[in-house]
């Protein structure tokens, strides 16, 4: 079994691979302050819960938007498996070519999202990751990254609205019945769920108008799954795109 991590600013999300089937996905919450001992119980206990064992565990791959944590989780899954983990970053090989500014600033969950959609969907297409910020990255038709638009996420606009008013309340994120809310919380989840849902809508639009063609979409991330139904535009939904980037990558560079 290969693992691959996935170290995001809100969660860590872990997928079990053997061969190219994923076994199982969990998640543990972000801590930048916990030490590699309390990741290793962690994620010791999280792959017990999927009746994985130490001899099972043959290597490993970490993307990360948190570099506090890269040395940290390569040392704790060291110390439980006894193995050196792949981590994305410069020099890895990917297969896809990098066409922006600085290719070494892109971030490692962005890579994994594209090699996904190019090696399992194929390549141009618009992919959307949709986590603590929701990220749009764009794939030429050769299959190169050529950049993409990165916007406040679904979950960073509920906790502004009660947080910045006086009034308005801490809730949960789902869709309500109606874009038309009749009390406080349905106001707020009809903004949040269908506002959302047309700003993804209209960057659809503003790509294509960009490239000048129609492109294939496919959305991934925490919080797809929530707003991509409402969106008018076909979507494929693939909410483990960035565990079978790294699975790929693993394989590339192992």
């Amino acid at each position: 079994m290969i693992l691959a991590v996935d170290i995001g600013n809100t969660n860590i999300v872990i997928g079990g691979f053997d061969g190219d089937e994923l076994r199982f996905v969990s998640r543990i919450a972000t801590n930048i302050k916990a030490t590699e001992d309390e990741y290793a119980g962690k994620i010791r206990s999280v792959l017990n819960l999927h009746d994985v064992v130490k001899s099972d565990v043959k290597g490993a791959i970490i993307s990360s938007v948190v570099p506090a944590l890269n040395t940290i989780m390569k040392k704790a899954i060291s110390f439980i498996y006894g193995v050196d983990s792949v981590m994305v970053g410069p020099g890895i090989k990917t297969g896809i070519k990098i066409h922006c500014d600085n290719p070494a600033s892109v971030g490692a969950d962005l890579i994994c999202g594209c090699v996904a959609a190019h090696y399992l969907y194929g390549s141009p297409s618009l992919i959307i990751d949709m986590g603590t910020a929701t990220k749009m990255m764009l794939m030429d038709k050769d299959g190169a990254f050529t950049g993409a638009a990165i916007i406040p996420g679904v979950n960073i606009g509920l906790n502004a609205l009660a947080s910045g008013t006086a009034q308005l309340p801490h809730i949960g994120l789902e869709a309500p019945k109606s874009v038309v809310g009749k009390n406080t919380v349905d106001c707020m989840l009809s903004g949040v769920v269908f506002g959302n849902a047309s700003l993804i809508d209209g960057m659809i639009d503003r790509f294509n108008e960009a490239t000048g063609e129609e492109l294939k979409v496919y959305a991934t991330g925490g919080l797809a799954q929530t707003i991509v139904p409402h969106c008018k535009h076909e979507i494929t939904l693939d909410e483990n795109m960035v565990l079978k980037g790294l699975n790929i990558l693993y394989k590339k560079n192992s």
